[in-house]
């Protein structure tokens, strides 16, 4: 796929980047060049090929899940403005 000037144009305005006149041709060339690999890849046979969550065969190390603090609401809460049945209560800000 061969982009054109005014299409470059178009692409760097979209993305709000300052574009010199001089460097469109050159911007033009190597986003075509991109274009081109990204066609390459996409004739790739991919149909023996499982989808992956992770590009790494590893496993997320997670943490027990085990209570690590102590329950300090009530403390928290008599400072608290106002509160009820252990809850904080807030002004209304939509009606």
């Amino acid at each position: 796929m061969s982009l054109t000037a005014d299409q470059i144009r178009q692409v760097a305005h979209l993305a709000r980047l300052e574009l010199k006149p001089e460097m469109t041709d050159a911007y033009a060339r190597q986003l075509s060049n991109i274009m081109a690999m990204v066609g390459q890849l996409s004739q790739a046979d991919t149909s023996n090929v499982l989808p992956m969550a992770h590009p790494l065969d590893m496993y997320q190390r997670l943490r027990l899940d085990a209570v690590t603090e102590p329950n300090e609401r009530e403390a928290f809460q008599t400072i608290a403005p106002a509160t009820e049945n252990g809850l904080y209560l807030v002004p209304k800000v939509l009606d």
